[in-house]
């Protein structure tokens, strides 16, 4: 993609959100009725949306209101690592939509770029413990992202030394080019060796040395590795001046061996060699240095996602790390869900990879919804892992409203919304813990809505219909995760409403999961652990149980259902066990006969 802004186009990229462009006016449908398809409708309306992106929960804004506070504390904990320091380790805490995840990122982002910008080696890498929840899939990982980002660099200082050789070839032609000018008449050219640039030394050196060694024998001896001046980023950024071939291929930061032995003296080549200005001496030590190079490159083996013992892994990711020298910031999203699952073996190995390291310093950002999760940590990991510690409030309606308004300006086209949508959005949101996400979702939705329907504007209906199908939706994605036996308890409920029983009671739930489960082969559980399950299911909001005296009788839970019957009856028998199911009137009638 051209560097130059003015060919970015709106639906090209727009803050890291790619697209591609489209120009629906332009397209010749021609007269003929039978071109129109199934999409030439849909598409024939105005659209409503200039970026529809900037409204989901990935986009990470250039601002970000009301967290300048949070945003700012980490700005100056990670500041260390531009300066070449270990920064301390950080834990973020907050409910979810908050703005934790978009946060952290921005600032991961603004560290990037600024050590890109001062040439400090500052990596930061991301990963989501709730997709990525074992020790082994985050070691490996991490380990692949970093052989990848040292299989990158490689290449990039191979094809520095190679223009570098490059130059040297074309130096070497041209001094050849002086030296038979130069040549007296009469004189043989061939009884000169013009190919070596020590020939051009003053009279005031030692004589050329025409095998091609680069000096007399001694400096041949102690400089028969490549030689690096002593700190090799300031010793060629000083040289840069003065070299065009160190200054814009970088070879501050080629390295090779030897770089920590003093430098040999370079006086004898001249001040315009392309070497003369850089770690090395003669062609060899390049040549040696791009071997190394690609050595190490082939020494690398990606890690596969199973099959490793777990220590050879983190081996893997420890060398991969420490290859060069960086501060390295791994940014664990949804951090209790890796020691839910995984026990803190992989925190307590990363927060101690330090004392080890001999190049690399890491540092450790975790993101957490559960402000106790912590209480569940070896003492040592907490003390290690909680140096910092970063508590973000849920936002109030006011707030909402302000990220709603900043986000809309990007997101719709001029005049879409009606004045009342974004305060209802934010009011609705405010209602379910201040989650900016559930606002962006309902303002998303909404404009889908309005635009599925071709209307021009997005009013407070449009707003409420969200609310709606999102609360649908959500009920939806929870019924599709019920373990069997939650869903057989649920499948009776929806059984008994959909023949006409109202005050449903538990023992009349415990006779028809009795006979769904005979139905499909499962366990047939205890009355009592149905009895919790059906609690379980009064938590999650999918029904609504509630425990009535009736005196002399005793008490008993009187239970309906919460959320709308065909569809949640719909989801059930998606379930491949449930499906099997082929009649089930029988059992409600089997039961009232009983």
């Amino acid at each position: 993609m051209s560097d130059d802004n003015s060919e970015i186009t709106g639906s090209d990229e727009v803050d890291g959100t790619s697209g591609f462009s489209t120009d629906f006016e332009s397209a010749d449908l021609g007269d003929d009725e039978s071109n129109q398809g199934l999409f030439d409708d849909l598409l024939s309306g105005e659209p409503i949306f200039e970026n529809k992106e900037v409204l989901r929960p990935s986009y990470t804004p250039h601002e970000l209101p009301h967290r300048s506070d949070q945003i700012n504390k980490m700005a100056t904990i990670l500041v260390a690592a531009l300066r070449g320091e270990t920064p301390s380790n950080i834990l973020i805490y907050g409910k979810t939509g908050t703005g934790k995840t978009a946060s952290a990122k921005f600032v991961s982002k603004e560290l990037e770029s600024t050590s890109q910008k001062y040439s400090v080696p500052c990596d930061v890498e991301y990963i989501n413990c709730e997709v990525t929840d074992t020790q082994y899939r985050v070691l490996a990982q991490l380990a692949n992202k970093f052989i990848e980002k040292n299989e990158a660099r490689i290449d990039d200082r191979v094809a520095t030394l190679e223009s570098l050789l490059d130059d040297v070839d074309e130096y070497d032609a041209d001094a050849a080019r002086r030296s038979a000018d130069a040549t007296a008449p009469g004189e043989d050219p061939d009884d000169r060796t013009a190919s070596d640039p020590f020939d051009f030394v003053s009279s005031a050196d030692a004589e050329p040395d025409v095998d091609g060694s680069g000096g007399d024998e001694t400096g041949a001896q102690s400089g028969g590795s490549a030689v690096e001046t002593e700190g090799s980023q300031e010793g060629a950024t000083d040289a840069a001046d003065s070299s065009s071939a160190a200054s814009e291929t970088g070879l501050e930061d080629i390295g090779g061996p030897g770089h920590d032995e003093a430098p040999t003296d370079s006086s004898a080549l001249p001040p315009d060699h392309p070497l003369e200005s850089t770690a090395f001496e003669t062609r060899a030590e390049v040549e040696d240095r791009i071997a190394e190079l690609e050595d190490d490159k082939e020494s690398f083996e990606e890690v596969p996602m199973t099959g490793w013992p777990t220590d050879r892994v983190y081996s893997v990711f420890f060398d991969a790390v420490d290859y060069d020298e960086r501060v390295v910031v791994i940014m664990l999203d949804e951090i209790d869900k890796l020691v839910e699952k995984s026990g803190d073996d992989t925190l307590y190995n990363l927060s101690r990879m330090n004392s080890e390291l001999e190049n690399s310093r890491v540092s450790i950002i975790g993101i957490s919804n559960d402000l106790k999760f912590t209480d569940f940590l070896d003492p040592r990991v907490k003390s290690s892992l909680g140096e910092e510690e970063i508590v973000f409030p849920p936002y109030d309606a006011n707030q909402l409203r302000d990220i709603l308004k900043h986000r809309s300006e990007v997101a719709f086209k001029g005049n879409a919304l009606s004045e009342d949508v974004i305060p209802l959005c934010a009011a609705f949101a405010a209602q379910e813990h201040g989650d900016a996400r559930r606002a962006l979702d309902l303002l998303r939705t909404a404009g889908e809505l309005a635009e599925r329907s071709q209307a021009e504007t997005i009013v407070e209906e449009h707003v409420r219909q969200a609310q709606d199908k999102i609360e649908l939706d959500r009920v939806v994605e929870v019924v599709r995760t019920l373990p069997t036996q939650s869903k057989l308890v649920l499948f009776a409920i929806i059984l008994l409403e959909k023949n006409g029983v109202h005050s449903i009671n538990t023992g009349e739930v415990f006779n028809i999961y009795k006979r769904l489960c005979e139905e499909i082969d499962a366990d047939v559980l205890t009355q009592r652990r149905v009895t919790d399950l059906i609690s379980e299911l009064d938590m999650l909001g999918i029904v609504n149980a509630v425990v009535v005296s009736k005196g002399r009788y005793g008490r008993t839970k009187e239970i309906s259902l919460s959320v709308p019957l065909e569809e949640t009856e719909a989801v059930l028998l998606s379930d491949s066990r449930l499906s099997n199911i082929d009649d089930v009137q029988p059992f409600v009638q089997a039961r009232f006969e009983n």
